[in-house]
């Protein structure tokens, strides 16, 4: 069985959360994540639909390793929700501030 893993919220970093959300793709997911405001599967959350399986793959390492986003095996599926809680509590107000101010 796959085991993922996800930094602790003490070891998440500024410089790993804005450095994983400078990619515009990783940006759009973490905000479709936000928006459906439950777990979406990685296809369900792809910013494209085009995208190959590998580079969306790489996409959600990214942001897991960087601690935005805790994923979780149902089934067959990979279920990603975004670690909001953790990354206010690290950095108040800077998600949010992330979102508002970022374009598509």
């Amino acid at each position: 069985m796959v085991q993922f893993v996800h930094p602790a919220r003490d070891d998440i970093t500024l410089e790993g959360v804005l450095g994983a959300l400078s990619d515009p793709m990783r940006l759009r997911i973490v905000r479709a994540l936000l928006q459906e405001g439950d777990c979406l599967s990685c296809t369900a959350a792809a910013p494209c639909p085009e995208m190959a399986k590998s580079t969306l793959s790489n996409h959600f390492r990214v942001l897991r390793e960087a601690g935005l986003i805790r994923t979780t095996k149902k089934g067959v599926e990979n279920r990603n929700t975004v670690r909001e809680g953790d990354i206010n509590a690290r950095f108040p107000g800077l998600l949010k501030a992330i979102l508002k101010h970022a374009g598509d």
